[in-house]
């Protein structure tokens, strides 16, 4: 008997796990369900969407269910919403939203591929048609469409995170008054430390867009975000609070919830339920510096634990070593990065370290187009092991992190990373690329202490 795979989620963890599962298994019948009208999209992509740089919907899809359907024989069924799981009868309740008809469906072997939400926060007035969430493709449609017939004249982004940065600028750019609310002290508080985070939030105020911050939201009236401090007028709003894993199915069903309330799984992507697995958003992963669970929401981790997850099914053998949590945005012509700890992060795991912080560019400073940067490292004392970076600064910057990722991988210190053959020619890098200045710097502050 062909076994079958049931794939819940039609994105980039849920298809990717399925392609990946019929390469690894040319036999395994393969059905994926998708409640929304897209698969495969790049929800990355929306801001660039709403502020024009990308030119239609249609450019983010990267693969369309004709598609899987007639080059890998995957039966993509849109418009099907899982609304029950039953693990000891392996079957799922399955509502066909077009046809308004319930469909009890086996199973062999399930993945969870249902990725996250925007979170919204319980209160008033936040259910609100104005007000905007984006994580999905339908979200990014009717977010353009509400722009459109609003005109933009007030926007208010709420969280100055990846996304609120990022929808911050794409209404700027639309011409509208912007204001970004954060009830945090500095730009991506989660994710970079203060003295970075109030650089950002420095550039972002000099594009004209009003950031207030340590500002919280307490509700939404006709026309107005209302704050602590008073109200903010508003025609539309888009929330920037992060997002939590869509996981209330699988937990509902008995498998097992983890880090952030997301799926738990082992190295392999499997839940605690054998032949049942879990990819990309609604899964947790393992922090490789922190030595923990986590719950990453990245593009990136999707398509990899997917394709680990894919490997496993069809019958091979995959691991999933864990993250750095490695991250780039851009705000206009700044670049942002980051990997591995923050300060924040460094205390609270136990480490006792150094932080060296340098000025450099991205280019030999005499060439044309050398714009500056920050670069932050930390490093653990005695080992002088590198424990994270973070990166502000012009054109030629943010890709810089993943040289330092590739060193958190590889558990360097700082003597090698200084002696790391880089590459050099002045349009490109200074001869001591910044990321080697700061790693000059932190042994420095190392041999000092």
């Amino acid at each position: 008997m062909v076994d079958r795979l049931v794939v819940v989620g039609g994105d980039a963890a849920g298809m990717g796990a399925a392609s990946q599962a019929r390469r690894s298994n040319p036999a395994l019948e393969i059905v994926a369900l998708e409640r929304g009208p897209y698969t495969s999209y790049s929800a990355c992509g929306i801001p660039y969407l709403v502020a024009g740089d990308v030119a239609s919907v249609d450019d983010l899809v990267a693969r369309t269910p004709e598609e899987f359907r007639a080059n890998q024989r995957i039966d993509v069924r849109m418009g099907h919403e899982v609304v029950g799981v039953d693990l000891d009868a392996r079957t799922l309740d399955v509502r066909d939203l077009e046809r308004q008809r319930s469909i009890r469906m086996p199973f062999d072997q399930l993945l969870f591929g249902t990725g996250a939400r925007p979170i919204r926060p319980d209160l008033p007035g936040i259910d609100a048609d104005w007000i905007h969430g984006v994580q999905t493709l339908q979200d990014g449609e009717r977010l353009l469409a509400a722009a459109r017939s609003s005109g933009c004249r007030n926007v208010v982004v709420v969280g100055a995170g990846y996304v609120g940065l990022e929808m911050a600028e794409a209404f700027y750019r639309w011409g509208a008054k912007v204001v970004l609310l954060d009830a945090n002290d500095t730009c991506m508080a989660r994710t970079l430390d203060p003295d970075m985070g109030g650089q950002l939030a420095d550039v972002v105020r000099g594009l004209g867009v009003e950031v207030r911050l340590g500002e919280r939201v307490t509700g939404f009236a006709e026309g107005a975000v209302v704050t602590e401090r008073g109200s903010v007028p508003a025609d539309l709003v888009v929330l920037g609070l992060g997002v939590q894993p869509n996981s209330e199915l699988a937990g509902a069903a008995g498998v097992t919830l983890g880090a952030r309330d997301a799926i738990q799984v082992d190295a392999r992507q499997q839940t605690n339920v054998e032949g049942v697995w879990a990819a990309g958003d609604c899964a947790d992963t393992y922090d490789l510096m922190a030595r923990r669970r986590v719950h990453i929401a990245l593009g990136t981790v999707a398509n990899r634990t997917a394709r680990v997850a894919g490997l496993n099914i069809g019958g091979a053998y995959a691991r999933f070593p864990g993250v750095v949590g490695t991250a780039v945005t851009k705000v206009c012509g700044t670049e942002v990065a980051r990997t591995g700890m923050t300060e924040t992060a460094a205390h609270a795991a136990g480490f006792d370290f150094v932080v060296a912080r340098i000025e450099a560019t991205g280019r030999a400073g005499y060439f044309p187009g050398a714009e500056p940067m920050t670069v932050k490292l930390l490093a653990e004392k005695v080992t002088g092991r590198v424990l994270g970076a973070q990166i502000v600064g012009g054109a030629d910057s943010a890709k810089r992190i993943d040289t330092v990722a590739t060193i958190l991988h590889a558990g360097m210190d700082v003597a090698q990373v200084i002696d790391l053959d880089l590459s050099y020619a002045p349009p490109f890098s200074p001869v001591w690329d910044p990321v080697q200045v700061a790693a000059r710097k932190a042994l420095s502050l190392l041999n000092a202490a």
